[in-house]
């Protein structure tokens, strides 16, 4: 009794079947006859059936196997598993499918957590992780997942509805929503243009990204738009996506001041939905001076004002907030002092230096610290003078700490809490936008210049934000970061046992009681013994120039 493969060919696609077939001889000629298909069952139970269909004769000898036995150094498990396992808890595997295409997308996002890096160093990456053993893949190179991008984004839509619906079996009632830019070190991505840049990066052309999360920070949908896009944009599009892909009838959007305008109020309205907002500071002193509320409601906790046209304006004085711009004033004040007290002795100690020239460039130190409202340079003869407004100080100073909130939500469906707890939620997607272009997971380097690829490559790092999301949210009472983590596991390296030069396993050994303790905290449990595939992942070059291998991607 044998398994036997059988490989047929239709429509251009190549079909296999396992048969379990037996050798009999009959009127003196040997045939064969099928006992079983067994084409259903996975891979891993196959090989197992042929390797005890090997040894059915000699059961024992199979324990007991010396020379046939081999045992080498294998792949790294620990990473890929636990980030495989947490992929199937949260859903993404199954949102992304099964077919190749959404393997090597799993792939992509794995890769993204454990290492930052091109579509190169991901098939690098594979070379000494157990990817395809794990994720069941066959070989692939760099232009595989350069193509798989372009799968990513056209499947975009479909992934995020399948994990929205996999998590709310009804449509949330509140949504945060922030924009954040990322420049980029080329010129040549389609995408990218000169912008508002956020990172301070002068001279480097950018990509806008706006991302939509849950009450809980929990990632929605991603989407990327042109370098010079402004916020408000970038709004109609979220609105549209929540009334029309998740189903949304009266729901709350959250965004800042820069984000949720008068024109995007409009559109809100146009579909029922509402909305929670800041107002700018010029905003709040013409209130002010209307006496749409008063200074005194600052001092309260939490203070509310109502409008005789539905609005509701939420009040309150962070006096940590306060503090810290009065210590930030004060530092710029005295790094003025400072140049000014070296420009004075310079004046002392250059006869022919002119004080003009001084004042000159200490107002333009000033203006520059933003302090030229209260902060003045004069001088008389070759004597410099510095002048403080203590009026216009007090008057500047006073809206320290004070922010206000805008809302159309009436007091009946969420009080005045309710709508400050729920915008402060919007360090959530702040936290979001860090991880993603900070920490270890990072938008950038980007390494792709068409607008699909482009497009899949951001959605892949939200993907992968997820898992670092949840893993950060489980590991939270262990004194180490995701990044530490997911690099203690994967020295965690499996034994390929050999068996009759052909048969392979993985032998996971018994983790180290730190990255047990890992595993069984993040709910993980490896497997003892991984099927081998035995695949061998190989870039398609082996040096290449690095500007003519992005070139065209």
């Amino acid at each position: 009794m044998f398994v036997e493969e059988v490989k047929s060919k239709q429509n251009g696609k190549i079909y296999k079947t396992y048969l379990i077939r037996e050798t009999f001889r009959e009127n003196g000629k040997v045939n064969h006859r099928t006992i079983a298909n067994i084409s259903r069952c996975s891979t891993k139970e196959i090989e197992a059936i042929k390797l005890a269909l090997r040894y059915k004769d000699d059961l024992e000898s199979f324990t007991s196997i010396t020379e046939s036995f081999q045992l080498e150094q294998g792949n790294s498990v620990g990473a890929v598993w636990l980030l495989y396992d947490i992929a199937k808890q949260l859903g993404v595997s199954q949102a992304l499918g099964t077919s190749r295409e959404a393997k090597l997308a799993l792939w992509q996002v794995i890769a993204r957590v454990i290492d930052q890096g091109s579509r190169l160093s991901a098939v690098r990456l594979a070379q000494t992780h157990a990817a395809c053993d794990i994720l069941n893949l066959e070989a692939f190179n760099e232009d595989d997942l350069y193509c798989n991008l372009n799968w990513l984004y056209e499947n975009q839509h479909k992934i995020e509805n399948r994990l929205f619906r996999k998590r709310y079996s009804e449509t949330p009632q509140l949504f945060l929503y922030d924009v954040t830019s990322t420049y980029l070190e080329g010129v040549k991505n389609v995408l990218a243009a000169f912008g508002y840049n956020r990172d301070k990066k002068k001279g480097k052309l950018q990509l806008v990204v706006g991302l939509l999360c849950d009450e809980l920070g929990v990632p929605l949908s991603i989407e990327v738009f042109e370098g010079n896009t402004q916020d408000p944009q970038t709004f109609a599009p979220q609105i549209k996506k929540v009334a029309q892909r998740f189903g949304g009838k009266e729901v709350t959007f959250v965004g800042d001041r820069g984000m949720i305008k008068s024109k995007q109020i409009e559109a809100l309205f146009d579909e029922t939905f509402h909305y929670i907002t800041a107002i700018t500071k010029p905003q709040i002193e013409t209130l002010l001076k209307a006496e749409v509320f008063e200074m005194g409601l600052f001092d309260e906790e939490i203070a509310e004002v109502f409008t005789d046209d539905g609005l509701r304006f939420i009040l309150r004085r962070n006096p940590l907030r306060a503090q810290q711009v009065q210590s930030t004033r004060d530092n710029k004040l005295k790094s003025v002092r400072k140049r000014f007290t070296r420009k004075i002795q310079y004046l002392q100690d250059h006869s022919r230096a002119h004080p003009k020239t001084a004042k000159k460039e200490i107002s333009g130190y000033i203006e520059k610290l933003g302090l030229a409202k209260w902060v003045t340079i004069r001088y008389r003869k070759r004597v410099l003078i510095l002048d403080t407004d203590e009026d216009e100080l007090a008057e500047i100073s006073k809206l320290d700490g004070c922010y206000v909130l805008k809302t159309d939500l009436t007091k009946e469906k969420a009080d005045k809490e309710i709508i400050h707890d729920r915008y402060k939620d919007l360090k959530l997607v702040e936290w979001a936008f860090r991880t993603e272009k900070t920490f270890h997971l990072e938008i950038r380097p980007v390494n792709v210049r068409k607008e699909k690829r482009t497009r899949g490559h951001v959605f892949g790092v939200m993907l992968a934000y997820i898992l670092v999301q949840e893993l950060t949210k489980r590991w939270r009472d262990i004194d180490k970061t995701v990044e530490e983590g997911i690099k203690e596991l994967s020295q965690l390296c499996a034994h390929k046992v050999i068996i009759d030069g052909c048969f392979r396993l993985n032998k996971v050994p018994k983790p180290r009681p730190s990255s047990r303790k890992l595993l069984e905290t993040a709910g993980v449990r490896i497997p003892e013994i991984l099927l081998c595939k035995g695949i061998s992942v190989a870039t398609r070059v082996k040096l290449p120039d690095k500007r003519k291998l992005f070139e065209n991607k």
